[in-house]
């Protein structure tokens, strides 16, 4: 195994049931996490990112494969024995206690000095900027403090590994995307590894160093933030991560041809093929510019930033163009042209 490798899970599979009412959760899983980044599993609710989590975290047993941590079978062992520490969705805090004590209880648990749990508690308290709340009860704070408390919690034993399953889905709009911020903040200044599960496309692109897109139980597509969005390997990543407009046509010498019979730019292919490209890579031209996709604008949305323009093609299908604010809008019924920005258009399978 490499040396930057902290998990590795190697053709895991996780069934629940017998026989041929058996459910696979996971249907053979091999993934690499490295250390110190923030790694996120991404997808629907029950694709089995959450199952995953409970493997490394040692809740659930694989039916096959293994699972080393830093190189070491850790498959079996029990999740007191593992040097990994999970936050939950739920936070799970000791309302009878207070921040600091909260704070400290792992610590004590693992019979750590008195004079370690303390220097320990307050450098966690610094860390997520609670100082002054180390004496109130978690019930006298807000949802995003309380999420702080866990974290800190769940650092205080320096684990190699910190696992968080949704951690932010209860918070309001404003204090998730504070928190986001929060948390990439408290993985670069601790340097462990976070493997992050969510279903919010948004959160895994703004926090994620590498991001690991799950369907059905299977490992879809691993890469960065922007591979993942640039160059989807199929459909499904292509649809879940972002917009994402689709058109069927046949590939020819330099491009494919879609059913209006214009050919666009694309990577070499073979066969009835479907295109991708994003609503920003969308360019609205005059009707009759030379070479353009004609269309007939459909109706837009305004947005703020944007505007998303639907546009109908002749052979009925429709195309979403985002257009910043500020851009004239050409009016519902009006005929237009469209074209793709260089190298937008990506090939995909399924």
């Amino acid at each position: 195994m490499a040396d930057d490798v902290t998990i590795s899970a190697r053709h895991v599979v996780k069934a629940f049931g017998q026989g041929a009412n058996a459910v696979r959760a996971l249907d053979d899983v091999s993934l690499d996490i490295r250390r110190g980044e923030f790694f996120t599993l991404l997808g629907p609710s029950g694709c089995g990112k959450t199952t995953l989590l409970r493997l490394i975290a040692g809740f659930e047993m694989p039916t096959d494969g293994t699972i080393l941590l830093d190189g070491t079978d850790i498959t079996t062992l029990p999740p007191n024995r593992r040097p990994v520490n999970t936050v939950f969705q739920s936070y799970a805090l000791f309302p009878h206690l207070t921040v600091a004590q909260n704070i400290a209880f792992g610590l004590e648990m693992l019979g750590r000095p008195a004079s370690e749990v303390k220097s320990r508690t307050a450098a966690m308290l610094a860390l997520v900027k609670l100082e002054s709340m180390a004496t109130r009860k978690t019930s006298q704070l807000s949802g995003g403090q309380q999420q702080r408390v866990a974290l800190a919690r769940a650092l205080a034993p320096q684990p190699k590994v910190l696992l968080l399953d949704e951690p932010l889905s209860a918070l309001d709009l404003k204090l998730r995307k504070d928190m986001q911020i929060e948390l990439k903040r408290l993985q670069t200044e601790t340097g462990i590894t976070f493997v992050f599960v969510t279903h919010d496309q948004e959160e895994a692109l703004t926090m994620s160093d590498r991001i690991g897109v799950m369907s059905n139980g299977k490992l879809q597509q691993v890469g960065t933030p922007r591979d993942i969005y640039i160059h989807p390997v199929n459909r499904f990543v292509a649809s879940f991560i972002g917009e994402t407009n689709f058109l069927a046509g046949q590939a020819v010498p330099g491009g494919v041809r879609l059913a209006s019979g214009t050919v666009v730019e694309a990577p070499a292919a073979t066969g009835s093929v479907t295109l991708a490209v994003r609503p920003e890579q969308v360019r609205l031209v005059a009707a009759n510019d030379a070479g353009a996709i004609p269309a007939t604008v459909a109706g837009a949305v305004y947005f703020g930033t944007d505007t998303h323009v639907h546009l109908a093609l002749s052979d009925g299908a429709e195309v979403v163009a985002r257009v910043q604010s500020g851009v004239d809008v050409p009016e519902t019924g009006a005929a237009v042209g469209l074209r793709f920005a260089p190298g937008a258009a990506q090939v995909l399978e399924g």
